[in-house]
This record gives structure tokens, sequence and C-alpha cells, in this order.
């Protein structure tokens, strides 16, 4: 998920309660619900090795325990220094380390929703796991958890206004908390609903290997993808809808095994990509010195200007000339 969205969720958890167990605790939360994403240090590297390590090691329940320990000591250490305020919580460093931990955790959960995923098993297993239920930006999400943090602040200024006593902030944490639980719930359920509209037919007469269901910014809109024997086919869906238009589907016909596909997919670029790709469709473009091989991942989307694609281009003996990779893609040449 966006950062905005992570730090929405760490407040809200702040205000729902914890903020009472430990000074700091609202710090605490916000840095951890964001510290996973230090690895966008890995940028620097290229997208190839941005890709190879982005959602890696700070975002398995190893790494968000270690980085909940840092934070911990982090905080504590300068904390001891700072002049506590005559009323709250005193500084705890177990709650402080519950705390960072939950934030830490949270942020995992909240990615491990969309369709990019995580893996929370490294070192030992770098299997990719996804929910596949939310988009990385979610306007409803933003919106719940705005209000649930926005509304009892209004009303504690018409209570001072009105000299009425002042509402605390906790019930609109748990109220933004809880619709962000009812939404997965309902994307949860169309989500479902979709999988089996799409088992339930046949593609150019082949029946699906693999299938997926990707997010939109409305809950009841999806992006099919279904793989076949011999191809991969892109359709909408709708959690409203009794079944899919498979007739219409966008085929995209799987590549014949070939020497310049073998050696593609050996390159640096495309071991990383095809680690992570979940239906990858490889296209092999045979020029006057050479061969250009593109790989997308089908999950998000296709068409001229593509997204997630690996592009590997070889010399006439096979040999590696350059690679890259790209999230938003470049026009076709």
């Amino acid at each position: 998920m966006d950062n905005l969205t992570h730090t929405l969720a760490g407040i809200a958890l702040s205000q729902a309660g914890l903020n009472r167990k430990t000074r700091f605790a609202t710090l605490a939360l916000i840095l951890g619900s964001n510290a996973p994403d230090a690895d966008l240090v890995s940028r620097v590297g290229g997208s190839a090795t941005y890709l190879e390590y982005h959602r890696g090691i700070t975002h398995s329940l190893v790494g968000v325990t270690g980085i909940a320990l840092v934070l911990t000591a982090v905080i504590y250490f300068a904390g001891r220094k700072a002049k506590p305020k005559t009323s709250g919580p005193p500084l705890d460093a177990r709650w402080l380390f519950a705390v960072c931990w939950i934030a830490t955790l949270g942020h995992l959960l909240l990615d491990f929703t969309n369709q990019y995923g995580v893996r929370p098993f490294l070192p030992f297993s770098g299997r990719w796991y996804a929910w596949d239920i939310m988009p990385i930006f979610d306007l409803m999400l933003w919106l719940m958890l705005g209000i649930g943090l926005g509304l009892p602040f209004l009303l504690r200024m018409v209570s001072e206004e009105v000299g009425a006593n002042r509402p605390g902030y906790w019930r609109g944490a748990v109220l933004g908390l809880a619709g962000m639980l009812l939404l997965w719930g309902l994307r949860d359920n169309n989500h479902r609903r979709v999988l089996a509209e799409l088992a339930s037919n046949n593609y150019d007469q082949e029946p699906p290997l693999r299938l997926g269901a990707f997010p939109s910014l409305n809950p009841f809109e999806w992006s099919g993808v279904v793989e076949t024997d011999t191809a991969f086919h892109l359709l909408p869906a709708s959690a409203l809808a009794s079944d899919v238009d498979a007739a219409h589907a966008e085929s995209f016909h799987k590549p014949d095994p070939s020497p310049a596909l073998e050696a593609a997919l050996k390159s640096r670029v495309g071991r990383i990509f095809m680690d992570f790709a979940r239906f990858p469709w490889a296209e092999v473009e045979e020029n006057p010195d050479g061969y250009e091989v593109r790989i997308r991942d089908l999950r998000f989307g296709a068409g001229p200007t593509g997204r997630f694609e690996a592009t590997i281009d070889l010399d006439g003996n096979l040999a590696v000339r350059g690679q890259d990779f790209s999230f938003t893609g470049e026009p076709r040449r």
C-alpha cells in the first residue's frame, strides 16, 4: 500500500488506545508503519535491483521483528532524555516494543492485501504471497480512515464552543479501522465471486489452468487473467454479474520455445523478473543483428505501453547486449 495509508493506519491504531500504553506510542506507530519501506534505497541500483529487493527481507516476519527491535531501542534511549509530560503514560520499554511490532506487522499485512504481494518467510523461503483484493492506492480506504480520524476533531471543536464535554478520539479511530476491515471483507467476497466466474468458462475451447482476479478502485470491477495450455486471456469481470464474457477475452499466445527465449530467461534481469512475475508472457522479435525479448507480467495489464516489462537484447550469438526492467514501460518501437 501507499505510505499515506500506512501512516493513517498507524495513527488510527494509536488513537484507538495504544497511545495510552506508553510515551511516544504515536511516534513509534507512525515510524513503524513506514519503516519496512526503507528498502526504497535499492532504487539507487536501478529498476531491476529495486524489483529484486523491494518487499524483500524488510517485508518478512524476521525483518519486521528486527526493525521493531531497532526502532524500540532508538526511541527508548532517545526518549529517556526527553522531559516527561505532567500527564500521560510513562515510557515503558515492553509496551514500546509491542507498539513498534504491531506497526511493522501492520505494514506487512497491508502490503499483503494487494496484487504486488510480500515474501513473509524470507530468508528461509522466497515465495510470494498476495491476497489480491486491494489496489496500491485506494481512495475509499483513505476516506474511511480520514473520516474516522478527522470527525472526532471536528466534534471536539463544536463541543468546546457549546461548552459540552469533549468526545474522545478513540471512537473515530475504531470506526475507521472497522471500516477498513469491512472493506476487506467486501472485496474478498467479490474477489471470490469473480474467481468462480472465471473458472466456470473455457477460453478458445481450452479449460483454465491458472487464473487470477486483480482489483480496481471500484470494489465490484476486476481484471481477470486466465492461463490455458496455449495462451493467456485478459478480460474484465464484475462481481455484480453472473458470468464473464469469455468469448471476447483478449488473448496472448504463449511463444514457442526457442534458444533466444531461453537465453533471455537466463539473463540477470530475466531471472529477477521471472522470480517476481505470476503471469509472465514473452515476445521474441528477431532483428538483423540479433533478438529482442520482452516479458510482461499480465496481472499488471498489457498494451502498447505495457507495465512491469523486462527487455533483454541479444546479439546473433545469443549473448546479452543489454537488459532493462521498467515499471511503466516504454512505447514499442
